[in-house]
């Protein structure tokens, strides 16, 4: 009866606890589907992508078709996820969420996409190319992106332009969601 007590007392805490790992192996972490998950992600080629099941899942290789490095740590608490380390340059990451999340992912550089998650995105990527698929533009209630040095390409959104300090803002009160997409430098694809 005890052990039966503690299982229910630790279950709630262990399905939110922290899981930690590397790019040794593919990693997978419970997450809540329609809750916010944010990123910190480490420099490389990223693919964030939803999906039906109801985990984070990270998958790490190098370009040579090798596993990534084990010294690339891998943590998830508290629907929080952070890549960082590792020596390894020529690394894919693909990241699998819940479709249905609000997305907050803040980048160092490299080339970051993001597809098939409907949800609230807040994105910023210092260097690179950043492409978001959007879906229906008419499902968000604000959307705004901007580039320091470099173009946007919004055709959905009604917005093309290269350049220096380029931006857009567009508000439609019947939407649902909120995007922001920011780069300091490089190519911001919405579509």
């Amino acid at each position: 009866m005890r052990l039966l007590n503690f299982v229910l007392i630790a279950l709630p805490f262990s399905l939110h606890g922290q899981t930690a790992g590397s790019c040794a192996d593919p990693f997978a972490a419970p997450a809540s589907p329609g809750h916010e998950i944010a990123m910190n992600l480490r420099s490389g080629d990223v693919t964030i992508v939803g999906s039906d099941a109801a985990v984070v899942r990270v998958d790490c290789t190098r370009n040579d078709g090798d596993r990534a490095s084990r010294d690339i740590r891998i943590s998830f608490a508290a629907d929080h996820l952070t890549i960082r380390g590792g020596p390894d340059k020529s690394v894919h990451f693909r990241i699998e969420i819940p479709h249905s999340m609000n997305l907050v992912v803040r980048g160092a550089a490299g080339n970051l996409t993001v597809s098939g998650i409907s949800g609230d995105k807040d994105v910023e990527l210092n260097a690179g190319n950043l492409t978001i698929a959007v879906g229906d533009a008419g499902s968000y209630r604000h959307a705004e992106g901007s580039v320091l040095a470099g173009n946007i390409s919004a055709a959905v959104f009604g917005v093309e332009n290269d350049g220096l300090f380029r931006s857009f803002k567009k508000d439609n009160p019947a939407g649902r969601y909120r995007l922001r997409a920011e780069l300091l430098a490089g190519n911001l694809t919405l579509r």
